[in-house]
């Protein structure tokens, strides 16, 4: 099994795969690594559709501005956030942590205090404020998946509205990315990555 370390460094976007299946233990254990990854006073808002039938993939497909390779992967999981969910176990979270002390009582009022602020937004607007916690809860898949040869891309150039249609979800979903994965058919050399000292701040 990788290291840490070398899974981040192995990883790499995948577009070309094999048509081999993908066993049910493996995708269970890819949902098992996004459902233990942090988020936000513990709200877990992620939620994922796997998508493996051949009509489904197309569709997402042309909903990603028609990116064939999406259709390839022997699944594809369609990384959401579900906002009542997020306003709703933002407040439980928070009680749970208040309990053991984790956070200070004050912390937990100016949390609430803006919870309760989300509540009265547009729906179009929370979703992407919440979608960095989906985005942990991916890339958790995104590495695991090297544990099993596995490979993914992040796709974030996509329609959401044509999502939401394709599945009759309505905007308390909002659709973060796509996710196709499956065992590589590429070997894609390194891409160019910024030195750390490019990345500091003064």
């Amino acid at each position: 099994m990788l290291t840490t370390k070398e899974a981040i460094e192995r990883r790499r976007s995948i577009r070309k795969y094999k048509p081999d299946p993908i066993p049910d233990e493996y995708i269970n254990a890819l949902l098992d690594a996004a459902r233990l990854a942090p988020s936000g006073s513990n709200a877990q808002p992620w939620r994922f559709k796997v998508v493996k039938d051949r009509e489904s993939k197309l569709k997402l497909a042309q909903a990603a501005f028609n990116q064939p390779f999406i259709a390839d992967a022997p699944v594809v999981f369609v990384c959401c956030a579900d906002i009542k969910g997020y306003l709703d176990g933002t407040v439980s979270g928070l009680q749970d942590i208040g309990k053991i002390g984790a956070i200070e009582d004050r912390i937990v009022k100016i949390i609430l205090n803006r919870n309760e602020k989300m509540k009265t937004m547009r729906i179009e607007d929370i979703g992407p404020r919440i979608a960095i916690n989906i985005g942990v809860a991916v890339e958790h898949i995104v590495l695991r998946a090297l544990d099993f040869g596995l490979g993914s891309c992040w796709v974030r150039l996509i329609d959401e509205q044509m999502i939401r249609d394709i599945f009759g979800w309505d905007e308390n979903i909002h659709v973060v990315a796509l996710l196709p994965v499956g065992y590589p058919d590429e070997s894609p050399a390194p891409r160019k990555r910024l030195q750390i000292e490019k990345i500091l701040i003064d």
